[in-house]
């Protein structure tokens, strides 16, 4: 029931209280005497008996510290280390295989939805315009909206297919309308039914088919071996790679010992010129790679050094 108007709660209680009734003279003549010590000895006491309880656990162990607190020092032994100092893949390891990682979308629904966004006009010629779109059903880790950023930075570096050094044209990234290409993330097997997996070479790939540029998220995901984990320069290769097939471009071989590889070499299977031979009698990959030995380093870009800088 609401209060009466007329009879307002107080705020607050009194602050006198009613005194209790005194005590026994002699309780009085204990505390008069000793004071306030005379609850002070038990309570101690009491707490220190609780902070002994308080850092042993029911086992008799030392109760966990938090680990903010611990004090670790440089002389402690680490919990987790990483791996020595130099460590490549395992050298019994294919270059082609899919390195192990994290979990990678294994199967979509074949259909596309188009990332929005769009860019300028990226240098001069001839304009290609291209839309960058997901496979349904695939979702990465970090937002499928990095993707999207990601062909877009990289289609747009003057290090891409806009340097004027590779003839001249012009790209621009566009969310809607009829595209010239479309770059496209797809799960691993609509890649491998795209990328002639059963029939071609048996390792996951992208490629491009027509206007389609197939990026598989598998290897978005966990990158090759010949990139000895650098996602980024990885994902970068295997964009200007796979336009670079849109504008015409054919497989190359490493031109030579410790080059940067072309952009256009299988650098998704390996760097060295011997094992794309050897992958080349499995399934002729369009272009004659000699068994000469020669050994490239990896490169994400179709002109690495611009300007004098990279």
């Amino acid at each position: 029931m609401p209060p009466r108007p007329d009879r307002a709660e107080p705020l607050a209680a009194s602050w006198r209280p009613v005194p209790e009734p005194e005590e026994p003279t002699r309780r009085r003549g204990i505390f008069s005497r000793y004071g306030w010590r005379i609850y002070a000895v038990p309570l101690l006491a009491v707490i220190s008996a609780l902070a002994v309880f308080q850092t042993v656990t029911p086992g008799g162990r030392p109760a966990e510290q938090p680990r903010a607190a611990s004090g670790a020092t440089p002389e402690d032994e680490p919990i987790v280390t990483e791996a020595p100092a130099g460590q490549t893949y395992p050298t019994e390891m294919f270059s082609a295989e899919l390195p192990q990682g994290g979990p990678i979308p294994e199967a979509g629904a074949r259909t596309y939805e188009v990332l929005p966004g769009t860019s300028p006009v990226v240098g001069s010629g001839e304009l290609y315009r291209y839309t960058v779109e997901v496979e349904v059903g695939v979702t990465l880790a970090e937002g499928n909206q990095t993707f999207g950023r990601l062909v877009q930075e990289t289609l747009s570096d003057p290090r891409s297919w806009t340097n004027p050094q590779a003839g001249g044209i012009s790209l621009q990234r566009v969310d809607s309308g009829r595209p010239d290409f479309r770059v496209i993330l797809v799960s691993r097997q609509t890649a491998r039914e795209a990328c002639d997996y059963s029939a071609g070479v048996p390792f996951d790939s992208s490629c491009r088919m027509g206007d389609q540029v197939y990026i598989n998220a598998a290897r978005w995901v966990r990158g090759a071996v010949s990139f000895q984990g650098n996602f980024g320069d990885y994902r970068r290769y295997a964009i200007n790679h796979e336009v670079g097939h849109v504008f015409g471009n054919p497989h190359v071989a490493c031109p030579a010992p410790g080059a940067l590889a072309p952009v256009m070499m299988q650098q998704t299977f390996s760097v060295s010129n011997n094992e794309l031979h050897e992958l080349n009698k499995i399934a002729d990959q369009g272009a004659a790679i000699p068994a000469d030995g020669f050994v490239c380093k990896p490169n994400a870009w179709p002109f690495p050094i611009v300007d004098g800088g990279t």
